[in-house]
């Protein structure tokens, strides 16, 4: 039972797909559950992955490409998005770390939050492009997936950079080694099923991957933050894309 708790507290963080239920959590559910968050990915990536499939049937896929990305926003709300932009907005301020960390929580949207997001949209629309092009509906299916690798990565390896409360901070503080195993066997898993012996060196690449990303982006603030988690997220994300496309078309 706490498992199906976790993973429906999952379903409900990582994306905007009803749950009916009231769950009694606690702050351990959210750090714990995030070992189940590639299985939130999973759901998200077949939602999309049939999405693009339907979608393809009726326009072009380049306009396909740019209905599943906002397909896949809608699915998720955004949040990891909002995560990359106040990252980027913090982290290019230039300024000491506890500043940095203010200009993070600031609502208030940048020129990098928006310049970085309209970037890695951008991208991810012309890769999934090619890929709704070849037909290879399972990258679609895989990309969440990766993405949720690098959210219980990112926690897993990393220390809270805040003094005080803060979203991620349930996260980072319960999700340790244990969880990041438990996340990378159900990962490898998907991965084989869908790309075989390929899959498991993918799996494994977006696990290093995440983690580069984490340190790079926590260098500044001597740590990470739920910001900084759903940077890594998209982030892994759109590398997933890119690696991709170049193991098929390259």
């Amino acid at each position: 039972m706490i498992l199906l708790k976790r993973f429906l507290l999952m379903i409900q963080f990582f994306t905007t797909v009803p749950i009916p239920v009231s769950l009694n959590v606690n702050e351990e559910d959210f750090g714990k559950g995030l070992a189940l968050a590639p299985l939130a990915g999973l759901l998200i990536g077949g939602l999309v992955a049939c999405g693009g499939y339907v979608l393809n049937m009726f326009f072009a896929p380049a306009i396909t490409a740019v209905l599943v990305v906002i397909l896949y926003i809608l699915l998720t709300g955004g949040i990891h998005f909002d995560g990359l932009g106040d990252t980027v907005d913090g982290i290019f301020s230039n300024k000491p770390k506890e500043k940095m960390l203010e200009i993070m929580r600031d609502s208030r949207t940048g020129t990098y939050a928006v310049l970085v997001i309209v970037c890695v949209l951008g991208l991810n629309a012309v890769l999934m492009y090619s890929i709704i092009s070849a037909h290879m509906y399972f990258t679609l299916v895989l990309m969440p997936v990766a993405g949720r690798i690098g959210s219980v990565t990112g926690a897993a390896v990393s220390r809270y950079a805040r003094s005080g409360p803060g979203l991620g901070k349930s996260f980072i503080d319960y999700c340790g080694l244990k969880e990041m195993l438990s996340a990378a066997v159900i990962s490898l898993i998907v991965f084989f099923v869908f790309k075989v012996f390929e899959g498991i060196f993918l799996c494994l690449f977006m696990f290093i991957s995440a983690t580069l990303l984490v340190k790079i982006l926590g260098r500044k603030i001597g740590g990470a933050t739920g910001d900084v988690l759903g940077a890594v997220c998209e982030l892994n994300q759109t590398i997933f894309l890119l690696i991709s496309y170049l193991l098929v078309f390259k």
